[in-house]
């Protein structure tokens, strides 16, 4: 059996477009006919040039290869052009091809994916979710209101969900780490304590950032949260310094989380020695695919810290973080974005129970790909999958994140 066949789509979730502007999905075929999906989570091109960077990654270290060898490609394309280094675009499009010949390999093997990485370890996953405006709220006041993220928490709550998160903490800029402004911490708080009053002790709360921080200003933020217990201070500062990240990390009495933007152990290994973080989120898409995940959860044991499996993208890298999350022993959870065409472009093929994933007993991934619904919606905008704004805080009207949803819909 040879990997033979790349095709590549396009797919835009309807606006606001909970998950990206756009999510690419691969499906390889082999030479006898079995077919395997994968998702690329590659943002920092568009997605026309990512199809040609999938299409010579593909071209170059995996057709007529076996799906089997996966440490092999691996390597092809992690030292490809005398790199043997993380390259965030390459590995990406190596992820998502990775991930379907996980794919192929259970459906050959007639197993899901999970039962080929060691076996099932957690016949439930448990979920959370982002905090999403309910259909009754003004989106745009939603993301600074304190009361409306707590209605918005009990909603999900009540759905069985025992973790949510938010960011109320402001832009993330391409000038990298800032200091907050007062009334962006004092936001934070309230969100906190509006949250913490509307769930009590039936959740916990995980309080996002996205690297938005100078190490002072995480410390000092991180500092008036913390009486709220939150269970994770998400990617307080810039995700290239390990160093500084463990100072806020000892500095702030909550745990921090990371990870979404690393690729490879390469770049997870520092962390851990040097206790940046006690809670690392690899992108499946991303970060090299599910066996590299894997490695890296092996690494995170080692450390006695814990897996929660990133998601901001489509449901083929979320059924590729169910199984990893399936069959490591130090899951903590794994995020969930359950939105109709979420649920739809994968006919839904994996099984909720509350605010936990069932992992599937069926071949492969264990998903159903609607390949019509999924070219129904091309993307036909400009902007990429996430953006980082140019303006810098803004000290005088205050700042807000909106949640990352595209600014536009799918032509925008």
């Amino acid at each position: 059996m040879k990997l033979a066949d790349l095709d590549i789509i396009v797919t835009a979730p309807p606006a606001p477009g909970w998950g990206g502007r756009y999510w690419i999905l691969v499906k390889l075929t082999t030479d006898t006919g079995l077919t395997g999906w994968g998702e690329c989570y590659a943002t920092a091109i568009g997605p026309g040039a990512m199809r040609a960077v999938i299409g010579d990654v593909f071209a170059r270290h995996m057709e007529g290869e076996s799906p089997e060898n996966i440490e092999l490609m691996f390597r092809r394309a992690y030292s490809a052009g005398f790199t043997q280094r993380p390259d965030p675009t390459v590995m990406g499009a190596f992820s998502g091809l990775e991930i379907a010949c996980w794919d192929i390999l259970g459906k050959a093997r007639e197993r899901p994916v999970w039962a080929l990485l060691g076996g099932r370890m957690n016949a439930r996953v448990r979920a959370y979710t982002y905090l999403y405006p309910l259909p009754h709220h003004d989106v745009s006041a939603f993301w600074t209101s304190p009361e409306m993220a707590a209605e918005s928490a009990e909603a999900c709550v009540s759905a069985g969900y025992t973790a949510i998160k938010f960011d109320p903490a402001g832009p993330y800029t391409i000038r990298g780490g800032h200091m907050p402004g007062r009334r962006d911490i004092a936001l934070s708080v309230a969100f906190c304590k509006a949250i913490r009053e509307a769930v009590g002790d039936r959740a916990d709360l995980l309080f996002g950032t996205h690297g938005q921080f100078t190490t002072a200003g995480a410390i000092r933020l991180g500092r008036a949260i913390a009486p709220y217990d939150p269970l994770w201070y998400e990617e307080p500062i810039p995700p290239d310094n390990v160093a500084q990240m463990a100072e806020v990390a000892r500095a702030v009495p909550i745990p921090v989380a990371t990870g979404e933007r690393l690729v490879s152990k390469a770049e997870f290994a520092p962390v851990l020695r040097a206790g940046a973080a006690a809670i690392l989120q690899p992108a499946l898409g991303r970060v090299g695919g599910i066996w590299e995940a894997k490695k890296i959860s092996a690494m995170a044991e080692a450390y006695n810290a814990q897996v929660a499996p990133h998601l901001y993208a489509g449901p083929v890298e979320w059924a590729a973080n169910i199984h990893l999350a399936a069959s490591i022993p130090n899951l903590l959870m794994a995020e969930t974005i359950d939105t109709g065409f979420h649920r739809s472009l994968i006919r839904q093929s994996i099984e909720m129970d509350g605010g936990f994933v069932i992992p599937p007993e069926t071949p492969g991934l264990g998903i159903e790909v609607d390949e019509a619904l999924a070219r129904a919606h091309p993307y036909e905008g400009t902007g990429l999958h996430l953006e980082m704004q140019e303006a810098p805080c803004d000290y005088e009207r205050g700042n807000a994140f909106q949640g990352g949803a595209a600014e536009t819909s799918a032509k925008g």
